[in-house]
């Protein structure tokens, strides 16, 4: 029976915003973001300069084949291929949302074997880089978030935040501060090691060739058919998924958690990716293995984690106490109030201003 740790990092609900946050495992260094804010102010970085030209055409070519499986997929799959697409979206989802970001790169629960070998295998459908790869980047996304050492800084822009920065060079201050990570528990762990070893021969049989197979072989469907809806369309939408927690959820939404970061909740990015759409809640709150207070269908990854603490694969789950999390939630209300009353009052102040000048007096 798995062990529901309720006290974790509860300390963070009432730590002012201007500090940095010490206490939990990837909180954003403040005081070491602002110094790299103006590092970068001192130096431009020519984006425009630093395009990958192959990536661009390789993207291309693949949106390319996707939307002809969007059309397949539509008016000449067979059904069960379409069933087939949703399967393999729901496993290569959850095998990013469940393990390399909230097992691997938050600690916030853990894991025994046969989980992190199942996680490691479903992770290979969704071919976002090895595990090791994908938490490095995700490491320095949260401890210096939107910042030029975040690998998909929102202040770039909304397209580069969602698929530019695969598009072209890393910024210089990404590769600095990524060498400052500390990787030693992942170079540790046999498991994440063979995958990264071997990523790239077993994503191109997880992610290319058994997604092709399953449909011809089974039932008989076209195997350019299988190709593009299967492997081309069912994974550029599982990019896209993962993409737009990057952008969407960084721009639209509300910020009830903490109004001074870019994170927002997005109710759409949660249901396309199984949950982490809870943005705000998780920058807030990084080590909660619940990543929002979403609940049931917008929280798929909660729930399949929850599934495997019942058989003890799953353990030391992690959360924060909806005392601490109320707390923070009515420190951003005090925060908008104050906002709100400076506001006004300079508003008020505006007006007398003007009326005084209208009447040939001046406020002191």
């Amino acid at each position: 029976m798995s062990q529901t740790v309720t006290q974790t990092e509860t300390a963070a609900a009432g730590v002012e915003r201007m500090k940095p946050v010490v206490d939990q495992w990837l909180a954003a260094d403040l005081e070491e973001s602002k110094r790299i804010e103006e590092l970068s102010s001192q130096k431009p970085f020519r984006h425009r300069d630093n395009i990958v030209w192959r990536n661009v055409a390789l993207f291309a070519a693949l949106h390319t084949i996707a939307a002809i499986g969007l059309y397949q997929l539509v008016a000449v799959a067979q059904w069960r291929t379409f069933a087939w697409c949703v399967m393999l979206w729901v496993i290569g989802g959850i095998g990013i949302t469940a393990g390399p970001h909230r097992l691997w790169a938050h600690k916030s629960y853990k894991a025994r074997t046969p989980l992190k070998t199942l996680l490691v295998t479903m992770n290979l459908v969704s071919f976002q880089n090895s595990i090791i790869e994908w938490v490095r980047d995700h490491h320095a996304h949260h401890k210096w978030s939107d910042t030029d050492a975040d690998p998909h800084n929102i202040k770039r822009g909304f397209f580069f935040a969602h698929m530019g920065w695969l598009l072209s060079r890393k910024h210089p201050m990404v590769k600095q501060m990524g060498k400052k990570l500390d990787l030693s528990d992942l170079l540790a762990d046999p498991i994440l090691v063979f995958q990264d070893r071997f990523y790239l021969p077993l994503t191109v049989l997880a992610c290319f060739m058994v997604p092709s197979f399953v449909p011809v072989y089974f039932w008989r469907e076209s195997g350019w058919v299988a190709f593009c809806t299967a492997v081309a369309f069912r994974y550029t939408f599982t990019l896209h998924a993962t993409w737009f927690i990057n952008s969407a959820a960084h721009t639209f939404g509300y910020r009830p958690y903490d109004i001074n970061i870019a994170p927002t909740e997005s109710v759409v990015t949660t249901l396309t990716a199984f949950g982490e759409g809870g943005h705000n809640y998780h920058h807030t709150f990084p080590q909660d293995y619940r990543t929002s207070e979403m609940p049931g269908v917008f929280n798929l990854t909660k729930s399949f984690i929850d599934f495997f603490a019942k058989l003890g694969w799953a353990y030391d789950l992690r959360t924060v106490g909806p005392e601490s999390v109320q707390r923070q939630m009515d420190r951003q209300y005090d925060q908008l109030v104050k906002q709100h009353s400076g506001k006004a009052a300079k508003q008020q102040q505006q007006m007398m201003a003007e009326a005084n000048a209208g009447n040939g007096r001046q406020v002191a």
